[in-house]
């Protein structure tokens, strides 16, 4: 086996790790969208050809938009996707983005995703209490699981940004199997 398959590096590893997690999840929900469109499309089909449709329906876009967006944030992270402004981050080197990457997590990323889990548990603890739904006649059951996605799409970002903020501290180390 290669070293790049089996870093020896328990750190490497446990990046490594994180991120093959990411992938997989915002390469899974990324296939939600196909079925977004479809959905749309249903949806106009039925209001305009039929004059017909249904509140279920339509809800049902927004929470897989709701999904795409919420899990997809940490794959954007992961693949360098956000948004940043990066009127000197580009011309910066290797090292130099290493550091404004690790203190961007640490001061910023870290924190706002603290503290949106932290502001979001009870919100999220209360839905659950009362199994909440859509408040629309028709509409989806279980709302109280949209709503979780707050929680886990923090939990995702805090855990992307540990795997971003070590890998900019291997780098900053003098790491070169860190580099990307």
């Amino acid at each position: 086996m290669n070293q790049k398959t089996t870093p020896s590096n328990p750190r490497r590893r446990l990046i490594d790790s994180i991120d093959r997690f990411t992938e997989l999840g915002g390469r899974s929900v990324a296939w939600l969208t196909l079925l977004m469109v479809l959905l749309t499309f249903i949806i106009v089909v039925l209001r305009y050809g039929f004059d017909s449709g249904w509140i279920a329906l339509q809800e049902s876009v927004t929470w897989l938009h709701a999904t795409v967006f919420m899990i997809g944030a940490s794959y954007a992270l992961k693949r360098d996707s956000h948004v940043r402004v990066d009127i000197f981050y580009q011309k910066f080197s290797p090292r130099g983005r290493a550091l404004v990457d690790l203190l961007g997590s640490l001061l910023l990323l870290l924190p706002v995703c603290l503290f949106i889990f932290l502001a979001s548990w009870n919100y999220v603890l209360e839905a659950w209490k009362i199994a909440e739904s859509s408040a629309e006649t028709g509409g989806l059951p279980g709302l109280y699981l949209l709503k979780s996605l707050l929680l886990i799409m923090t939990s995702l970002l805090i855990l992307q940004a540990l795997a971003h903020s070590l890998r900019a501290w291997l780098i900053l180390r003098g790491d070169k199997d860190s580099i990307q």
